[in-house]
């Protein structure tokens, strides 16, 4: 089959036709499950992280705290190091907060792995994937072998989804996934 024949298979394809047993899948190695899933690309771009609005409360609301830090370590903790640190993380948080996202290119194939701009993850070093929905946003968490390693999270528009999980499913199990705490924390103070 010529490229542009693959292109229309894999689009053509029944959803039940392309999974696989993952009884099957259990007992191949990863180079296996490799060479059973179609290599056809998926290519996206996308914004590296959301970046959500804050009005003129939050940055009120934000001031008001860190006041409240520098007042607390003056009148009760008499460190002024403290202060100055409360100082140099706020000047960080808020330069980080205003930098808008960039958008990155993706590519994801099944030989190769995921491209995140020109950085490579090979998918071997993974051992299952999920999907995050938060709000109008979708994205990917890739989970790690290794414990201490970070998993890797990536956007992808809803109209290229239904491909990406193709391609994933076909070589990871896929985990029903949440935000944790600390993630619904950040959402709610908008960082």
């Amino acid at each position: 089959m010529n490229p542009d024949q693959q292109q229309n298979y894999w689009e053509n394809k029944p959803v039940a036709e392309a999974s696989t047993d993952t009884a099957d899948q259990a007992e191949q190695t990863p180079s296996q499950q490799v060479q059973s899933v179609p290599d056809v690309p998926v290519n996206w771009t996308a914004s590296e992280y959301v970046h959500p609005d804050k009005n003129g409360l939050w940055y009120v609301l934000f001031v008001v705290i860190v006041l409240g830090l520098i007042a607390s370590d003056i009148f009760l903790l008499k460190s002024y190091t403290f202060s100055v640190l409360v100082v140099v993380m706020a000047i960080s948080l808020v330069v980080y907060i205003r930098r808008p996202p960039r958008e990155v290119q993706y590519t994801l194939s099944a030989k190769q792995g995921l491209y995140i701009g020109e950085k490579l993850y090979n998918l071997a070093d993974f051992k299952s994937f999920g999907l995050i929905r938060d709000g109008e946003h979708h994205s990917i968490m890739l989970i790690p072998l290794k414990r201490f390693a970070t998993g890797v999270s990536v956007y992808f528009p809803e109209e290229a989804g239904e491909r990406i999980v193709d391609i994933l499913g076909g070589i990871l199990p896929m985990e029903n996934l949440k935000l944790d705490m600390i993630d619904i924390v950040v959402r709610k103070l908008r960082l």
